[in-house]
């Protein structure tokens, strides 16, 4: 477990160095954008907006990179991500704190939802395989899982806002509606699954596909396993196989990958909140990318490094609780 946490911190480290640099490499630079953004909407001349730029932005990209990094690392052990260069006097640490949760929460109840369908009808494919319902919830299944989600959020608004209008668009915009006081009544609640409904069924129907399909295949698996024989010979009731047998064994794969896609909540929810204009952490690095606002991004990219590092070693010590023949390490007997 020591070797596996000096990885994870070597691996953030490393991918940390390297996004200090990468964004760097980007076309222009926050005052440059600002500068033209300036100049495009206002009219003033370029020396009026280069002299707002130097008085607004603490940032000062002509100075030498690895004195910027050194910078950056130094703050960065302290615990002090930066200010955005975007909205002056806001720290990066309130940036992350104020969108994060809405993307944790819209993914996060697709996530579930997707997961709870997928290994239902994972195991009915299994145990009705070669018959007309599998090869239709496999196709299915086949046809969501390569859609990506992005693809499926632009046909959302054109299919259910626009054709049909089912869903008012523009009142779904943001995380919930302005004006309205957060708080744990009932009201709010049903205000935050209004404005988050379209994209929580963009990430589920491209997940659930892939659950689905992999349960299919793990519960095939199992099912050829002796242990199934035996409780069959033993006269175990059908239900006491699927649901102790079966069914415990065949999900155990799935709660792995169900760790390790949990870390890519940040980096896979920027497409489609953009599309559906839903104010996640998302929608905020997609602004920084345009913005060139060095360290949202930086700060942004280093919660998805960690967020990913940490939900591989969950998955792995997860694996090991839940299967008693594999142990960390690999020390355990099977």
């Amino acid at each position: 477990m020591v070797r596996r946490l000096f990885k994870a911190v070597l691996t953030v480290f490393i991918v940390t160095t390297g996004t200090f640099f990468l964004v760097r490499l980007l076309p222009g630079n926050p005052v440059d954008t600002y500068i033209q953004t300036q100049i495009a909407q206002t009219g003033i001349s370029y020396e009026a907006a280069a002299a707002q730029a130097k008085n607004l932005f603490s940032l000062d990209p002509d100075a030498p990179v690895i004195s910027q990094y050194a910078t950056y690392m130094v703050n960065l052990l302290h615990g002090d991500f930066g200010n955005s260069v975007l909205s002056p006097g806001t720290t990066v640490a309130d940036v992350i704190k104020t969108y994060l949760p809405w993307t944790l929460f819209s993914v996060g109840v697709a996530t579930v939802f997707s997961f709870i369908i997928g290994i239902v009808a994972g195991m009915i494919m299994a145990y009705r395989r070669e018959s007309w319902i599998d090869h239709l919830l496999t196709s299915i299944g086949s046809l969501l899982h390569a859609i990506p989600n992005y693809i499926l959020a632009i046909l959302i608004v054109v299919f259910l806002g626009v054709k049909l209008q089912l869903f008012n668009l523009t009142e779904a915009r943001g995380s919930y509606t302005p004006g309205v006081e957060p708080s744990f009544s009932l009201s709010f609640l049903n205000d935050i699954f209004y404005h988050a409904f379209l994209p929580i069924l963009a990430y589920a129907l491209t997940t659930v596909g892939s659950w689905a399909l992999v349960m299919k295949s793990s519960t095939v698996e199992t099912l050829g396993e002796d242990y199934v024989t035996v409780a069959r010979a033993r006269g175990l009731s059908d239900n006491r196989i699927r649901s102790g047998y079966v069914g415990r064994n065949a999900v155990l794969p799935l709660f792995s990958q169900l760790a390790v896609s949990l870390g890519f909540v940040v980096g896979g929810s920027i497409f489609v909140e953009k599309i559906f204009g839903y104010q996640g952490i998302g929608f905020s690095l997609f602004n920084a990318v345009n913005g060139r606002d060095y360290p949202v991004l930086q700060g942004i990219f280093l919660v998805v490094t960690i967020s990913v590092v940490a939900a591989n070693l969950l998955a792995d010590v997860l694996y090991s609780r839940l299967d008693p023949r594999i142990r960390v390490g690999g020390t355990g007997k099977g």
